[in-house]
Parts: structure tokens; sequence; C-alpha cells
């Protein structure tokens, strides 16, 4: 691919993405085959080319998920193939396998996976594949919880159990596959203002000071403030920059708000 004229990026796992319809071209099909739902693990005809209508966007690749993923992901739990111990590594370690074999990490600069902060093997495979992430909080007491026990679950649930599977078994090599996964930052969205001294809600004025106390330098700023401009654009099928001219993004400068929040998380996933 050309890298010149911009970087090339890749989203897996975009969940609710209108422009694929077809379930045969979804992120699905990677982990079908473990299962015994297809023969064959997929090429990269499951990501759609160029997918943002808009010629800004050409360098956007995406494959979307569908919503039977949460019913692959059960099937996943339930099945096994051999070796127990290469079982294990072989389901965590699908997304590494297809990226691998498809020459994924030589045809764009970022591969970007979506996925829930959760347990699930399907995410398990994001991790495996990925040389940092980035936990999205809003300013409250169950994220300030939460978001400590997520760094904590993909270092030793997740990283430390995969090194431990690849050395006791003998299980397959995954070049793809990154041992530690690093926090590239922590992202405060979605955060309610008000027209007090800090700008903020008392409750989430207070959360935030937690937040920072915290994780300190992991706190990535801008805080993306509370709006509907986001859900608008997410109605609209578009990115939230494309909406710059409405009251509801342009008014409350979501956009640039995004802008330099990208800015930050790129400069420190680079850095990684």
């Amino acid at each position: 691919m050309d890298h010149q004229s911009s970087l090339s990026i890749v989203c897996l796992g975009a969940l609710g993405w209108e422009g694929t319809v077809n379930e045969k071209r979804t992120i699905d099909q990677v982990f079908r085959p473990f299962i015994g739902q297809t023969p064959a693990i997929p090429g990269d005809e499951i990501i759609s080319k160029s997918a943002m209508a808009d010629n800004r966007y050409e360098k956007l690749d995406l494959a979307a998920a569908s919503l039977s993923l949460d019913d692959v992901e059960i099937d996943l739990t339930a099945s096994h193939q051999g070796n127990a111990i290469q079982s294990e590594w072989n389901k965590r370690t699908l997304i590494c396998r297809w990226i691998q074999e498809n020459n994924l990490n030589e045809a764009y600069d970022y591969i970007v996976f979506d996925c829930p902060p959760a347990t699930k093997i399907v995410s398990q495979n994001a991790i495996a594949a990925s040389h940092c992430f980035v936990i999205p909080v809003v300013p409250e007491a169950v994220m300030e919880r939460g978001a400590p026990h997520l760094r904590q679950m993909i270092r030793s649930g997740i990283d430390n159990r995969l090194k431990a599977l690849a050395v006791v078994g003998e299980v397959d090599p995954r070049p793809i596959h990154v041992p530690d996964t690093q926090l590239a930052g922590v992202v405060i969205t979605r955060i309610k203002t008000s027209r007090g001294y800090s700008g903020y809600t008392n409750d989430h004025t207070q959360h935030l000071r937690s937040l920072k106390e915290l994780w300190g330098p992991a706190l990535v700023e801008p805080y993306v403030v509370d709006g509907v401009g986001v859900s608008e654009a997410l109605s609209e099928g578009v990115p939230v920059y494309d909406l710059a001219h409405t009251q509801n993004v342009g008014g409350r400068n979501l956009h640039r708000q995004f802008v330099q929040l990208t800015e930050d998380v790129k400069r420190r996933i680079d850095s990684i």
C-alpha cells in the first residue's frame, strides 16, 4: 500500500457499522474455523477497503463485527482441539494467526481493535496481538475501580497466562503475538460540564481528582465532554469530524477535542 499520502489504518471489530451487512465479511469469520463452523481461516476479503465514502478516509479500512460474535464467544469457550495446552493457545491467538497469514502488519501502519473490556476470549485475542491498549473511562465510581482491575487483568489474566502456555506447551509459534501489552493511556470521555469553578459537575470533579491521583501522566488530555453530538454522528454513520458544522459538535468543540485527543494518543502509541 502507498504510505506516503497518509497513514493506512484498519479497524477490526467495529460493532454496528452499517457498511458491512454480509456476515461472511466480518471479523467473526476468524474464529469460526476453531469451532468447526467454517473449514479454513479467512483471507483479507473480510476487510472492507476504503470503507468510508468520503475520500478523506480512503486509507481507513474496516472489518466489522456482527451481533453473532457473542454466540461465537460461547462456542469458543466450550470448544477444544487436540492437546489441552495447544488448544488453549490456539483459541487465544486466532487473530495473531490471521494477521500473520495475511501479512496485515506489512499492509497497514496501524491495526486498531475495538472490543469490550471484558474477559472474553475474543478480547483476549485482541490483547494477544496488541502492543498497547487504551482505556476509556467516565469519571464515575464504577469506572474508577474498574479501570485498574482491567489493567491488572490484562497483565496477569491474559499476558501472563499466554506466556505460561507458550513456555509449558510445544505450541505453534506466533510471531505476531505480543507478550507484554502496554498501557498507552487512560482517556476521559463523557465528562459532564457545569458553570462551576472547575467547569465540571461536582461528582465528576471529585472522581476526576481521584483518577488524576491514580493514573498520573497516564491520563490523556483533553477530556471529551458529554454531549449528544457523538450519538448523532453514530446515528448518521459518520465520524464526529464530519459534523463540525453542527451546534452539538462544532458548537461544543467536540471535533477539536477528538483531534487533540487522537494526536496525544498517537504520540503515546508511537513511543511504545
